[in-house]
């Protein structure tokens, strides 16, 4: 007698976020070791990123930005702070606001990855094809477009 599964009866829809998460594992792996050659985490170049396409953020924009949890954040800032990766600076007039910014030595590794992500990015693209990656990202905007 053949088993069957159990979710057949009462699941019709494919478990589409963890087609998205398998996705996302498979597109990182390409980038992972990028990042392992200069010491930086995922997060860490997240948060870097994020601050080089959006400028100087406040740490809730930040998490927004990087889908990271207020606690796992603030951990994450200390970190940079402590390896000159950001620099965090209090607002004047409100001084429980603070603004994070790219150090020196982050736009320094930022700098130094730049060509091999651009590179990655070439690779994945010619993996997968410039008209699916073109597709992927327009889709994936009007997914969170419509969601957000």
């Amino acid at each position: 007698m053949e088993a069957q599964n159990k979710t057949d009866s009462f699941i019709k829809h494919r478990n589409l976020p963890l087609l998205l998460l398998q996705a996302r594992e498979q597109v990182f792996k390409r980038f992972k070791p990028l990042l392992k050659t200069v010491g930086l985490t995922e997060q860490q170049w997240r948060i870097v990123r994020a601050l080089l396409d959006h400028g100087p953020l406040e740490p809730r924009q930040i998490g927004e930005i990087c889908c990271l949890t207020s606690p796992s954040l603030a951990g994450i800032l200390a970190r940079m702070d402590e390896t000159q990766l950001i620099n965090r600076e209090r607002f004047a007039n409100d001084q429980r606001r603070v603004l994070v910014t790219v150090s020196k030595k982050g736009k320094k590794i930022a700098a130094t990855l730049g060509p091999k992500i651009e590179a990655t990015y070439k690779q994945f693209e010619s993996e997968v094809g410039r008209q699916l990656s073109k597709n992927l990202y327009e889709t994936l905007d009007t997914l969170l477009k419509k969601l957000s």
